[in-house]
């Protein structure tokens, strides 16, 4: 079964083929560096890492680019308003570019801890004003824009198929259907190329119109174009950036080059708070640091990162998640039952015998295989892949119960947890069977050599000693749970 995926610009799932055989340029608005990421953030980085993940398992070269947007991001993502570093600045009393050190360090630290893959490259916009001039210098010579006041706007009258990504057309984007009127423009649905800096205005560059800074739009296009060609492979964001920043990025891009920008849009759904938009300006957003840490009055707990990417995984990136404490808490269940799973695994294949793989077992992995690829490759059904990790965890199961199971067989089944559990999915991790670095570890460690202790004793029908177990281990404040298919997890009381 070949890879399809959804293509925003035709409205339907198409079969992917890239420009270039083998090879596959994927570029994804990243972050506006003013603040720490939230888990509306979390959801669209992860989809996009998933997305990539899923590209080099297929045998793909994949160069993945995600910029930072550093400057020209206005409050009301339009044309309008405060630049939304600067207004930062004036907050916390810093420098602009003080701002977006900072904000950057933190993102990555958070997608990090989401295990998310590094981007190859990740431009950021200050750093490309020159190529964002010039971008705008060949709009003027061709025709598409104008200038006025210093400030530089693209003529939407001049490229017809403005509004085929959207599906919008010129009369529904009259004045105060999406942008505020501006005298300045021709037409209300003219978007800025280059704004003119008031006195005042921090960020700002010398430019041949004078003294200003580049519209938010320009820098995606620039910074696309320049690592990854004139067509770009995939385009992804957040499905709030379809209109106006990707369709004005179609515009300018196809405008100057003459050629198609992108041969697939793809657009992740969005996480809500009670059926409403998770974002920073509606103030009902809850920062991945809260959610690692527990620190926000509506959670019960801390939360692993892991888990935070399991909850984000069980939708389809199309679709919408509404955030609950409940749904990171069964998200949390559901992955300390993978990664317990696996290092019990691990454990175990330590002692084993070794000898011949199960030749059972082997149909049996390659039927999940199959199954995980198959979901994988009809627009990353991520969820229905999940189930595949857990119908995994049943055949580990059988297998450590089973004395004579080989070494060879538990390496087989602990292979497709690694890869696709974790070179895939990335909730499995590399080592849980290494010495633990702090001493959260170490416990939960110990813990699951006195779980395999009391397991061996059941096994052996010495159920004396397996209640001892479990009785000294509540004397000392631990709780055990015995759960379907011979699990067993522990917490504190």
């Amino acid at each position: 079964m070949a890879f399809s995926i959804y293509n925003t610009l035709t409205r339907k799932t198409e079969t992917f083929e890239p420009v270039h055989e083998g090879r596959v340029g994927m570029y994804v608005c990243g972050p506006t560096v003013y603040g720490h990421a939230h888990l509306g953030h979390a959801k669209s980085y992860v989809s996009f890492d998933v997305l990539v993940r899923w590209l080099r398992y297929l045998g793909y070269d994949v160069t993945y680019v995600q910029n930072i947007t550093d400057v020209g991001h206005l409050t009301d993502d339009a044309d309008q308003g405060e630049d939304k570093l600067a207004k930062q600045a004036v907050r916390e009393k810093r420098h602009p570019m003080a701002i977006a050190e900072y904000y950057t360090a933190s993102y990555f630290a958070d997608m990090d801890q989401l295990n998310c893959l590094r981007p190859d490259i990740s431009p950021r916009a200050t750093g490309h004003i020159p190529e964002q001039i010039e971008l705008v210098q060949t709009l003027l010579d061709k025709g598409f824009a104008y200038v006025v006041n210093g400030s530089v706007y693209f003529d939407v009258a001049t490229f017809k198929d403005y509004g085929k990504l959207s599906g919008r057309n010129r009369e529904d984007m009259q004045a105060g259907a999406r942008v505020e009127v501006n005298a300045e423009k021709r037409n209300p649905a003219d978007f800025a190329l280059w704004k003119k800096a008031e006195p005042g205005h921090i960020m700002q560059w010398n430019s041949p119109w004078g003294r200003g800074y580049p519209g938010w739009h320009l820098e995606c296009s620039v910074m696309s174009m320049k690592y990854l060609g004139q067509t770009v492979d995939i385009h992804g964001g957040g499905i709030e950036n379809q209109f106006p920043h990707h369709e004005c990025e179609i515009a300018q891009s196809e405008a100057a080059n003459g050629v198609p920008f992108v041969k697939y849009w793809v657009h992740n759904n969005m996480v809500t708070v009670n059926g409403q938009k998770m974002g920073k300006s509606l103030g009902n957003f809850i920062l991945l640091k809260q959610l690692f840490q527990g620190d926000h009055e509506v959670l019960s707990r801390a939360y692993d990162p892991l888990a935070v990417r399991q909850l984000i995984l069980q939708s389809h990136y199309r679709s919408p998640i509404d955030f609950s404490d409940a749904a990171l808490t069964a998200a949390q269940s559901g992955y300390d039952k993978i990664a317990r799973s696996v290092m019990t695994l691990r454990n175990r294949k330590v002692t084993a015998l070794q000898g011949e793989v199960d030749q059972v077992v082997c149909v049996e992995l390659d039927r999940l295989q199959a199954k995980f690829e198959e979901a994988m490759n009809d627009d990353l059904n991520t969820s229905v892949a999940l189930s595949v990790l857990f119908e995994l965890i049943r055949l580990s199961v059988g297998q450590l119960e089973n004395d004579s199971a080989t070494v060879e067989t538990l390496d087989a089944i602990d292979n497709l947890f690694h890869r696709l559990g974790g070179n895939v999915l990335g909730v499995v991790k590399e080592q849980y069977t290494q010495a633990a670095e702090n001493d959260d570890e170490l416990l939960d460690h110990l813990m699951q050599l006195m779980i395999e202790q009391r397991q061996t004793a059941r096994k052996n029908k010495d159920f004396k000693a397996a209640d001892v177990f479990r009785d000294r281990l509540a004397e000392c404040g631990v709780i055990l749970e015995d759960k379907p298919g011979g699990i067993t997890t522990w917490r504190r009381k």
